[in-house]
């Protein structure tokens, strides 16, 4: 038995769940569907019409909450204990989804992640967040195991009792995932990673997402201070920690400045280097983290 949640924003998810019924009728399984518009403004009215099929049932948020106090809402409304969580902005290109997420049951694992793809090339002036979703996020199962509390949590199917006691912080912060992931290694939750991608087709255009890497990097800070993620779990702050230990961490913002718009231009071009936003990140980390 099995709850498909979505939480929507703005996203006309008509492919998306059109495709899922069509599989899971095929599989057999016994579901439902729920998804939740988070006070969109656009796509209502199509999307509510999917609630015409059976077993697919809409919730409607009158204020914008955010997604991860939107997937509480929805886990608290599901009736099955097994979750399977996808983003709005996704497609599904495999017709065995839904099967090959049946099958990984047998694992006994409290979570099974499927992962993520891309197009094959990069959408104008999105190709910062194409470039890294194509090397940092688009891995295969076996690479991702080596790291499995790692998650991005636009595909996963999870225990509802095991995604309560994970799902600690509502807030509508982004980068959450973070926070997540080290729940999951921290209470030592069992993962397992499969080949299951979804195609992630809501690209932000560079400018955004580089912004909203920014506003990521403030949530680590933020809950690294409250206790809910530690000083070393990511590869930023891991890179901090070494610079620390080398007593660079003063020197790094003052070098990087002779180098910052030069660095910046680059990455929110039509030919980024992850390198360079790497640098980014990490002169923004330091920064932020002296002045929290």
């Amino acid at each position: 038995m099995l709850s498909i949640l979505i939480p929507t924003y703005n996203t006309d998810i008509t492919a998306l769940v059109t495709s899922l019924l069509d599989q899971t009728r095929e599989a057999g399984v016994v579901y439902e569907l729920i998804f939740c518009e988070d006070a969109s403004t656009s796509y209502q009215e199509q999307n509510s019409a999917l609630t015409a099929q059976p077993y697919v049932q809409a919730l409607i948020n009158k204020t914008n909450l955010g997604r991860t106090a939107t997937r509480s809402k929805l886990a608290k409304s599901a009736q099955y204990d097994w979750l399977l969580f996808l983003d709005a902005d996704v497609l599904i290109d495999n017709d065995q989804f839904i099967k090959n997420y049946l099958a990984a049951l047998q694992s006994g694992d409290s979570i099974i992640v499927g992962g993520t793809s891309y197009v094959d090339i990069p959408p104008k002036n999105k190709e910062l967040r194409w470039k890294y979703g194509i090397k940092r996020e688009a891995k295969n199962a076996e690479i991702r195991m080596e790291n499995p509390s790692y998650i991005i949590s636009q595909n996963i199917l999870i225990k509802k009792e095991v995604f309560f006691s994970l799902n600690i912080v509502e807030s509508r912060r982004y980068g959450l995932d973070n926070i997540f992931s080290y729940q999951i290694y921290h209470q030592k939750i069992n993962v397992l990673h499969i080949d299951n991608p979804i195609v992630h087709t809501g690209l932000e255009d560079n400018l955004l997402f580089l912004d909203k890497s920014l506003q990521a990097i403030d949530t680590l800070i933020h809950y690294e201070r409250s206790g809910s993620v530690s000083r070393d779990f990511t590869s930023l702050q891991q890179a901090y920690q070494k610079l620390k230990k080398l007593r660079l961490d003063f020197v790094y913002p003052t070098i990087f400045s002779l180098f910052k718009l030069g660095i910046q231009n680059n990455i929110v071009s039509n030919r980024p280097s992850l390198f360079l936003f790497d640098l980014f990140r990490l002169n923004y980390y330091i920064k932020s983290r002296k002045n929290a």
